[in-house]
C-alpha cells in the first residue's frame, strides 16, 4: 500500500525520485509550480519539454523529463484542466494523478511528490482538488511507495493533512 504524507515546504526542494509539475499544455514553462520548477531547473528543462514536446501536452496527460538541476531525478509533467476557463471536467483532473503515476512506473520510481494540480491558477475548488489528488492517488495500482502532496502554504498544507486523516485514520 501506498504511503501518502502532506509536506509543508516547496516542491522543488524535495528529495524523491520524480517531482509532478503541473504544467500548461504548451509545455514552456509558466507561472505557479510551473514557473518555480523551470526556474529551480534552470534551462535544461525548457530545451527538454521544446524536444520531448513540440506540439506540448493534452489536458489529462502526463510525460516527463529529467530533473535537470533540481534534488529529483525526474520532473513528471501533467496538464491540469483550466478551471477559470472553463475546464471542469473533474475526470480530466483525476486523469492528471492517474497519468503521472503511470509515467512513474515506467520510470521506476519509487518516492515522488505531487502539487495540489489545478488548485492555483486554475482555479480548480479546493476541497475538490484535494480530495481528488488523495482520493485518486491512493485508488491508482502503482508500484511508487511514497506520495508526498507538496503544499506551499500552511493553511493549504492543513487541509491535506485533515483529507488525508479522514481518508486514514490512525490505528
Amino acid at each position: 500500500m501506498i504511503e501518502l504524507t502532506a509536506v509543508h515546504g516547496d516542491i522543488t526542494g524535495q528529495h524523491v525520485d520524480a517531482i509532478v509539475n503541473a504544467a500548461n499544455n504548451r509545455m514552456r514553462g509558466g507561472g505557479g509550480v510551473d514557473g518555480a520548477i523551470h526556474r529551480a531547473a534552470g534551462p535544461r528543462l525548457l530545451q527538454e519539454c521544446i524536444e520531448r514536446f513540440p506540439e506540448g501536452l493534452a489536458t489529462g496527460d502526463a510525460g516527463w523529463t529529467t530533473g535537470a538541476d533540481l534534488p529529483a531525478r525526474w520532473v513528471i509533467h501533467t496538464v491540469g484542466p483550466n478551471y477559470n476557463a472553463g475546464e471542469r471536467d473533474r475526470n480530466l483532473l483525476v486523469s492528471c494523478y492517474r497519468r503521472a503515476l503511470e509515467v512513474a512506473d515506467e520510470l521506476g520510481v519509487r518516492r515522488m511528490g505531487f502539487p495540489l494540480i489545478s488548485a492555483g491558477i486554475y482555479g480548480w475548488p479546493l476541497p475538490d482538488a484535494i480530495e481528488v489528488a488523495v482520493d485518486t492517488i491512493a485508488r491508482t495500482p502503482t508500484r511508487v511507495d511514497e506520495v508526498r502532496i507538496v503544499a506551499l502554504g500552511e493553511a493549504m498544507y492543513e487541509r491535506v493533512c485533515d483529507i488525508i486523516d479522514a481518508r486514514f485514520p490512525s490505528a
